[in-house]
């Protein structure tokens, strides 16, 4: 019983730390576990939840940790004065990232600022100048681009636009170039 709710605990702890979509098949081999196991352990912890304020949702073998839909008034309204804050050094760092270097996904954008920055993604989600893509160059998971909505906030017409837009490339090239030398030689 301890062992299962240990288990049911780490799904949990995974699925919010990633506050993202997470494949059924990326859990079962996190947690050394067949997919019939991992989706029994999710089962309970989806039955946990019921009376709680969070949720889980299933589409096309992932699972996400989501707020329950009864308490959207009081994150809507979260939403509201989050937007109506400056977007901070974290938002307009993270925007310059994804900006320059998109698609670009979470973990490169941490190894750029050195910092987590789930916090500063999602406010840039909320207001509608980022968007998750799913990769279609290869990288794995979700990579993050600018918006239309991004630009016009920036007053561009085009993403080349930006300031000093082809040198930035070309410097954030060679940080994805170090990173892959560091993960090579990690493994």
């Amino acid at each position: 019983m301890q062992e299962n709710q240990n288990l049911i605990n780490k799904i949990e702890a995974i699925l919010f730390y990633l506050a993202e979509p997470v494949s059924i098949n990326s859990l079962s081999k996190i947690l050394e576990l067949s997919k019939e196991e991992t989706l029994s352990a999710i089962g309970t912890l989806g039955d946990s939840l019921t009376n709680r304020g969070l949720r889980l949702v299933f589409h096309n073998d992932e699972v996400v940790i989501v707020t329950a839909p009864e308490h959207s008034e009081a994150i809507e309204k979260m939403v509201k004065e989050e937007r109506e804050r400056d977007l901070g050094k974290a938002g307009i760092e993270t925007l310059s990232i994804v900006a320059y270097k998109g698609p670009v996904s979470k973990k490169e954008i941490e190894y750029i600022r050195g910092v987590n920055s789930q916090y500063a993604l999602r406010n840039l989600l909320l207001r509608g100048l980022i968007e998750r893509k799913n990769s279609e160059t290869g990288m794995r998971g979700v990579g993050y681009n600018i918006t239309g909505d991004a630009l016009r906030f920036l007053g561009l017409s085009h993403i080349s636009d930006l300031p000093e837009y082809e040198e930035m490339n070309k410097q954030l090239e060679v940080v994805e170039e170090k990173e892959s030398e560091l993960d090579e030689a990690s493994e």
